[in-house]
């Protein structure tokens, strides 16, 4: 089997790393949190390099699960002065499965591709159980149907079902508007809570009757009800990365000079919620922002 190089092991790659050490995969892990990364060694029988060379070095595959599109061009090309993208193999094949720009997907395969490596772009969805249980969906944009047939082994111990989108790009596209649907159902279900608080609906019996009609979504049936209204504050994903994301969508539409006024206001109330309630809070803290808005506090919202 291929030798797999994974670059990125937080919160999804952690599991999806581990998905591929039990699957009998041979996996070099590498992260900035080396402790973290000794961690994998010692609780997921992987290895751990010190360098993205020797990564480079021993990788037939590499995969990388990183915040945004710009870090993964920095690994790439200019930490350790290109150390990585100079120490690939030709017919190295490179799977971004972060959710990154597409434009920017496009520029990096084109570069890769100099040096004889292939980029495919492979975003996920199905949160943290998704990554764990290894039924993730895939988003997939590739070029080279070769390399992607050479792939598609790994991509199914991390994912159930995978959709070939188009070519370089897509899958970063695809990945975009679908978190920019969800994220806009989010902020619509905290908006309908609010305006149900104030004429004196219960929240928790709304949730329920939301679910049970045409209003359901994501976020209703998996987010509400637990991390909202029961203030957990635990599914994950942090507000900057949504925000990133819908910002995507939203510059893609822009790019593309399509008429999305939904979009872009979506982008604009979660950059906003980011500046307010910090990048690092879970996204369902975006609730926050709406009760400062309306002169409510987490406390009194349910």
């Amino acid at each position: 089997m291929d030798h797999i190089g994974f670059i990125g092991i937080g919160t999804m790659g952690w599991h999806m790393a581990t998905n591929l050490v039990r699957a009998g995969h041979d996996v070099t892990v590498y992260d900035v949190d080396r402790a973290r990364q000794q961690r994998f060694v010692r609780e997921r029988n992987g290895f751990a390099v010190k360098t993205l060379a020797e990564l480079g070095a021993r990788a037939d595959v590499v995969i990388t699960m990183l915040p945004s599109g710009p870090v993964v061009r920095q690994v790439l090309l200019e930490e350790e002065n290109g150390a990585l993208a100079m120490s690939l193999r030709p017919g190295t094949v490179v799977v971004d499965m972060s959710s990154s720009d597409p434009a920017g997907t496009r520029a990096l395969a084109q570069k890769l591709a100099q040096a004889g490596v292939t980029l495919i772009d492979a975003p996920v969805s199905g949160a943290v159980q998704g990554a764990e249980s290894g039924q993730l969906v895939l988003m997939i944009g590739a070029e080279d149907a070769d390399a992607l047939a050479r792939v598609q082994p790994i991509l199914s111990i991390l994912g159930k079902k995978h959709f070939l989108v188009g070519g370089s790009g897509a899958g970063h596209a695809m990945k975009a508007l679908n978190n920019f649907l969800a994220g806009t159902g989010f902020l619509a279900a905290i908006e309908a809570l609010v305006i149900g608080r104030r004429f004196g609906l219960d929240p928790d019996v709304m949730i329920d009757v939301i679910n049970e009609s045409t209003g359901r979504n994501f976020h209703t049936a998996n987010v509400m009800k637990q991390d909202v209204i029961g203030q957990r504050f635990g599914t994950k994903f942090s507000l900057g990365l949504m925000a990133k994301d819908v910002k995507i969508a939203a510059d893609l539409a822009e790019g593309l000079r399509a008429h999305a006024p939904l979009c872009r206001h979506s982008r604009d109330l979660y950059l906003r919620a980011r500046e307010v309630v910090g990048a690092e809070a879970d996204h369902s803290e975006a609730v926050k922002y709406w009760e400062m808005l309306n002169g409510l506090t987490v406390e009194r919202l349910p």
